[in-house]
């Protein structure tokens, strides 16, 4: 029987390599159409906000005109009883029923100039309410439109991005399946706790990448000679040299392209 053949440390590291490729495009789609979503949302709920707030404006007016209607019969019945009160005059036995209608009369006469006064009031109340439901459903229709914008940009990223989001995703599942389980579940480790899911990184400039931390020359030429997995003391991530990273993009992007 044929012996398999044993994986080099190089071979697990460009595999490693390739993974993060995939992993990190896919990250990539996945933040500019996450974004897009919560804009959608928090749209959404202002737009509810704003009918809310605009029907609620709208049963203010409702109520004060009602209240003017109220008034307006109030002075319609305190001119109907002085009109009374006035007929009773003619026929009084005495100066006391005279001034105790007299008074009668002029508390009428207040009565009605209180509702005016209200009337009046209320009048400018609406006046401003419209006012404001006017600004309120000019900000409710650019927010309708500015969501119609967003809901069609979502869709379009989705149908832009939707195939090769699949065309990743099988790919993300068959380089897992050539990387052994152990190395494959602490890359998932080390991706789940750093910044940016970066859990294979190359040597940039003498230093880790996305890190500002030298790496000594002697550390730096263990990793180019790709003889062990070697990571960063400071991040944890998994390093590789620059020249196995370039070549796994390209070969990446070819393979995408």
């Amino acid at each position: 029987m044929a012996k398999s053949k044993e994986v080099t440390v190089e071979e697990k590291l460009r595999a490693l390599y390739d993974l993060q490729i995939i992993d990190s495009r896919i990250d990539e789609i996945k933040s500019v159409r996450g974004e897009l979503p919560l804009e959608i949302e928090d749209l959404e709920d202002e737009i509810v906000g704003l009918n809310k707030r605009i029907s609620n404006f709208n049963e203010e007016v409702s109520n004060l005109k009602e209240e003017i209607s109220n008034k307006k019969l109030a002075i319609e019945e305190a001119k109907e009883l002085t009109k009374k009160y006035t007929e009773q005059q003619k026929n009084v036995r005495n100066n006391r029923e005279f001034n105790s209608i007299s008074k009668e009369m002029e508390y009428q006469e207040l009565e009605v100039e209180l509702c005016e006064k209200r009337i009046k009031e209320y009048k400018v109340r609406i006046i401003q309410k419209k006012e404001v439901i006017s600004t309120t459903n000019e900000k409710l229709n650019s927010q309708e439109t500015h969501l119609g914008h967003k809901k069609s940009e979502l869709k379009d990223i989705v149908i832009e991005t939707e195939k090769e989001e699949e065309l990743l995703v099988s790919k993300l599942d068959e380089f897992s399946n050539s990387i052994d389980a152990n190395l494959l579940k602490a890359y998932r480790r080390i991706r789940s706790t750093v910044k940016n899911g970066l859990a294979v990184v190359p040597i940039e400039r003498g230093a880790s990448g996305g890190s500002y931390f030298t790496i000594p020359p002697q550390r730096q030429a263990e990793i180019a000679s790709r003889k062990k997995i070697i990571t960063d003391e400071h991040s944890g991530r998994i390093l590789v040299d620059a020249v196995l990273a370039e070549e796994e993009k390209e070969k990446m992007s070819k393979l995408f392209s």
